[in-house]
Parts: C-alpha cells; sequence; structure tokens
C-alpha cells in the first residue's frame, strides 16, 4: 500500500514539472511572437505612425487614377478647382475629389510585411494594382500601388513605387481611391444652389406658371399673381437643383435615343446668381431622361424627378386662408351672426372682455383657424359674409381678414386684399363654428 502511494506521488510531481515547463514555453512562445510583431508594427522612430504617403493636399497639382490600364486623370486649374482631363473632360465633382486627396495625402500604414521585398506579385502588387499617381507643385511625383487583400481580411498590401517596403492598411483606404471617371465626376444637371434661385419657370402640357422669390417665400407671378404654397415651389426648386446624371448602365447615346423617343413632362427654367438655366425632362414609360443647357449631353435621371416636375397650377397655389402659420396670434376676433367673439393674449394667457379663458379651447380654435384650407379656386360664389374672422398676429404687423359665404355643401371665402376666392366645405365651416363655440372661461 505505502509503494502505492509513492508511486501516486512521483506521477503527481512529474504532472506539475510538465505544467511549469509546458507554462514556461509558451509565455516564451507568446514573448517571441509579440516581440516580432513589434518589429514589425508600423511605428516610427518618433514614436508615431509610419507614414506610406505624407503630403500637403493644397500642394498637389495632379493625380492619375487607373487599375488594369483604365485610368482617369484628375487636374487643378488656375483657380485650384479640378477637372478630369482624362479619359475625357468632365466637371468634377469638389467634394468627391477632396474625399480621394484627403486619403492620399495622409496615408498610414497598420504595419510594415515586409522590409525588402523582391516579389510583389505576391501581394497583388504588379499589373492587378490599383495606383494612384501624383504629382505636386515642386514637380515631384510619387506612385501608390495598392494589391490584394491580407488573408486576415480586413487591410490591404500598399507600397509606394521605388522603395522596397510592403505595408498593410486598412481596406477603407483602398475603396476611397480606387474611383473611375463615372465616381468623380460633377453629376449635377444644373448648378445653382436652391437658396440663390429667384425665379421659376415651369412649362407643361401646354401651361406655364412663373414664380418670384419674396421676403417671405414665393408668389406666383403667371398666369396672374397668386399666393403661392411656399412649400411646393421649395420642393420643386430643391428637386431640380438636386438632380443628378443617373450614370449606371446606361451610355451617352443610348440615353440620346432613350430621350428622343420619350413623352415630355416639363421644361423647368431656374433664373439666379449663375443667370438662367433650364432643364428639359421627358418620361418612357418607367425611366427619365433629361437635357440641361448647364451641361453637355443627355442622360438618365432619378424617376423621382418626372413625378416632382409633373405638376400644375393647382399644385402650388397656397389654399391655406390664413398665413401665419406657427406663430401665436396676438389677436383674434370672429363673428358668426350675432354671435362674437373678441380674444386677446397676453404671454400664454387668452382674455376676451377681461375675463381669463381656457387656453386649451383657444389653442383649439387656433389649430382650426391654422389648418382652415380650401379645396379649391372658384371664379365665383361668394354672395355675403356670414362669417368674418380677423386674425392679428406678429406683434400686429399683420392683419389678415376673412369672409366666410355659407351656401350649402360648398362655402365660398375671400381674404381682404386678394383677388382670389377659396371653396370651403360645408363640414369645413360647420366644425370651425363648433370649435369657436366651444371657446370657454378658465375654470368652466
Amino acid at each position: 500500500m505505502w509503494a502505492g502511494i509513492q508511486d501516486l506521488e512521483m506521477k503527481l510531481r512529474e504532472l506539475i514539472i510538465a505544467v511549469v515547463v509546458l507554462a514556461a514555453l509558451s509565455g516564451a512562445l507568446y514573448w517571441s511572437s509579440h516581440h516580432q510583431q513589434s518589429e514589425k508594427s508600423a511605428v516610427s522612430p518618433a514614436g508615431g505612425p509610419t507614414a506610406v504617403l505624407k503630403l500637403n493636399q493644397g500642394s498637389i497639382d495632379k493625380v492619375s487614377l487607373a487599375q488594369s490600364g483604365a485610368a482617369v486623370t484628375l487636374v487643378k486649374d488656375a483657380t485650384g478647382k479640378w477637372e478630369i482631363s482624362a479619359p475625357e473632360a468632365f466637371a468634377a465633382d469638389q467634394d468627391a475629389v477632396s474625399g480621394v486627396l484627403s486619403t492620399l495625402s495622409s496615408l498610414n500604414a497598420d504595419r510594415v510585411v515586409d522590409e525588402k521585398a523582391t516579389d510583389f506579385g505576391q501581394y497583388g502588387l504588379d499589373d492587378r494594382a490599383v495606383t494612384a499617381t501624383i504629382e505636386t507643385t515642386d514637380h515631384k511625383e510619387r506612385k501608390l500601388l495598392i494589391g490584394d487583400e491580407t488573408p486576415a481580411g480586413g487591410d490591404v498590401y500598399a507600397m509606394v513605387a521605388g522603395e522596397p517596403k510592403v505595408f498593410t492598411i486598412a481596406s477603407y483606404n483602398k475603396t476611397g481611391i480606387d474611383k473611375d471617371a463615372d465616381d468623380l465626376r460633377d453629376k449635377r444637371l444644373v448648378t445653382m444652389e436652391p437658396d440663390k434661385v429667384s425665379g421659376v419657370r415651369l412649362k407643361r402640357k401646354g401651361q406655364t406658371v412663373e414664380f418670384g422669390r419674396i421676403k417671405d417665400g414665393w408668389q406666383i407671378t403667371k398666369p396672374k399673381p397668386l399666393r403661392a404654397d411656399n412649400s411646393a415651389v421649395g420642393e420643386l426648386v430643391r428637386s431640380v437643383a438636386d438632380a443628378r446624371m443617373n450614370l449606371s448602365g446606361t451610355g451617352s447615346d443610348e440615353a440620346a435615343r432613350g430621350f428622343a423617343k420619350a413623352t415630355e413632362v416639363a421644361n423647368v427654367t431656374l433664373t439666379g446668381d449663375k443667370g438662367t438655366q433650364t432643364l428639359d425632362v421627358r418620361k418612357n414609360k418607367d425611366e427619365v431622361f433629361v437635357k440641361s443647357s448647364a451641361v453637355e449631353g443627355t442622360y438618365k435621371a432619378d424617376a423621382s424627378l418626372g413625378t416632382a416636375v409633373d405638376k400644375g397650377l393647382d399644385d402650388f397655389e397656397n389654399k391655406k386662408l390664413f398665413d401665419f402659420g406657427f406663430e401665436e396670434p396676438n389677436k383674434i376676433e370672429l363673428h358668426d351672426g350675432a354671435k362674437a367673439w373678441y380674444l386677446v393674449r397676453s404671454g400664454d394667457d387668452w382674455w376676451q372682455n377681461g375675463k381669463k379663458m381656457d387656453a386649451a379651447s383657444v389653442e383649439g380654435l387656433v389649430e382650426g383657424l391654422r389648418d382652415l384650407a380650401a379645396t379649391g379656386i372658384p371664379d365665383a360664389g361668394f354672395k355675403r359674409a356670414d362669417i368674418e374672422v380677423v386674425v392679428t398676429s406678429g406683434d400686429g404687423k399683420r392683419v389678415e381678414r376673412v369672409e366666410i359665404s355659407k351656401a350649402g355643401d360648398k362655402c365660398v371665402a375671400r381674404r381682404e386684399g386678394d383677388p382670389e376666392l377659396y371653396e370651403l366645405t360645408a363640414r369645413a365651416v360647420s366644425d370651425l363654428e363648433t370649435t369657436v363655440n366651444g371657446v370657454k372661461a378658465a375654470g368652466k
């Protein structure tokens, strides 16, 4: 029995020794691996990251980007604006070019994988590489090559031509540099910013509608002066100003043929700080084709542009009876037959004849007046003023007077100083009367 116990103790000691040795070996292996990794990590002697390229972005005059022989060349003009000079001359998207330059000018390595590489093909740094050739104002040229993805993923191999080191850089850098002419081209169909547009002419289905910018928004000037729906006109301007070429899958010749066969949707002219620019929009089934005075050629565009410009006068008329919008009125005076209300706001409180009114009931009336909108613009139908509403807002600067004539299922309203009439449903007028009759004193 004693011999058995001794044998067990011996085996236990051997097991402990084996565990200690294994731990020591693991530690040594970890240290060795970590030490080797540190030797190849991309850290400069000064302690910062190793720069693959370090350039002053403002000193870059020319950039050529290529893969498999297909190249796009960017050049800076005398004003500092970037243009595409090859494969064809195009205006460049300045923001897109700036993104490429920003990536190139401060490109750092994640690590160095080969200090003195001789076989660049194993990294994809041969004819398959994405290349960026950079020329600076001092007439120096540097060429960056970006190769395959690393086995672990997330990084790609890179090197500077003429230097033996192979680095890894984050994959997103390759994505930011590997651009073609379509990626970098200015795809705007008009070159005016929406807030710089002062006038709009929309021709559609034989009708011409014109708009002019005024202090508070827009006004319809043709076919006659009318109040405009500011949001509707603003959306039209934004849609045209933001329209872009759709260059995917359609060549210029195919777009030209599509435009020739398509049906005209509308012709839109914008006037502003850059003169006058016109966009001719046509549609064939679900495809929209455009021709612009601001850029040469014919192009496809997003289908939403066709919807945005396919509108007539009725879509742009302001049918709201009151213009105070989200402002809080200062006064509301309302007459309905023999009944009358004189409401005055002081701070957050509403008063009538010295009595404080229930705020919620008055706010209900304010909302009702704010939302009161016509269903159409009739030529006639106003007989007599059955209801009169006067709303004062803007600290007394805006006074709006509206009269409503009740006539069966359809009522007609008119605004003081406005030649147009506004058709209201009998339900809308009835709801207004119910709301105003619900206005009560506080505490009741």
